[in-house]
């Protein structure tokens, strides 16, 4: 009877191995499963993560792009800015110093005492290089108004009797009377006015306008005024003046 039960006891315990195998591939399932969803679960957190990288880039890139046409304007407009700025110091360059040629009255330049009638040698120099003077500085002043200025000392006239409203509109200087020294610095630019509207009507000096006006003896080379009740003979002080002035600013 006893070896019969330790039989039967043997058959248990080998039928009793199949609950434990069970139990570990149960086990092993949900450990491969668990597995499983947490490569699921990080599969579409690093597809989220990389779609929005991706978004984040293609906006990035969408505002570099904008960003790089913003920073071309911008330094479209900055060279614009520059030009004109350059342009502008330019204009007050030249407004602060414009160029004046000065004819004075001594040697073969002289005037006759009380006299508007060009000396030769005058003439001779207009003609060539006060007119290459003038030419060259007409292109850098364009639309610019030429001004010629008579200047005189403070010697009196002997006439007392003055012909020019009669004919200073006809031209002849030959037959001027002057009867004051603005009469005298007007006459004296005019005839080099006259000179110069003579050079141009034969093809030089382009575009120039040119204007006759006499300071007679209120203003000195340095441009101060001289003292009062000067009759001395002064020839620094006796000169023509060749001035560019702005167009609005002229006298």
């Amino acid at each position: 009877m006893r070896r019969r039960s330790r039989h039967i006891n043997s058959n248990e315990e080998e039928l009793n191995i199949w609950p434990a195998f069970t139990d570990l591939m149960s086990n092993a399932f949900m450990i491969l499963s668990l597995f499983f969803l947490l490569s699921i679960v990080k599969a579409s957190i690093l597809k989220s993560t990389s779609e929005q990288t991706i978004t984040k880039l293609s906006q990035s890139e969408e505002q570099l792009k904008n960003l790089e046409k913003r920073v071309a304007s911008l330094q479209q407009k900055l060279q614009e800015k520059t030009n004109q700025v350059t342009n502008l110091e330019g204009q007050v360059e030249r407004l602060k110093s414009p160029p004046i040629i000065v004819i004075k009255d001594s040697g073969e330049y002289k005037f006759e005492k009380g006299k508007a009638d060009l000396p030769s040698g005058l003439r001779s120099k207009i003609e060539t290089d006060f007119a290459n003077q003038i030419e060259r500085y007409g292109r850098e002043y364009k639309g610019y108004v030429v001004e010629v200025i008579g200047h005189t000392d403070g010697q009196k006239n002997s006439s007392r009797y003055s012909n020019l409203d009669d004919i200073l509109e006809i031209g002849n200087i030959s037959q001027v009377q002057v009867g004051s020294n603005a009469d005298l610095g007007l006459m004296r630019a005019l005839a080099v006015v006259k000179v110069l509207e003579d050079i141009q009507r034969k093809g030089r000096l382009k575009g120039l306008n040119f204007r006759a006006y006499s300071a007679a003896q209120l203003v000195l080379p340095k441009e101060y005024f001289p003292p009062s009740n000067s009759n001395a003979d002064e020839p620094t002080r006796r000169r023509i003046e060749i001035r560019f002035t702005p167009p609005g600013l002229e006298r």
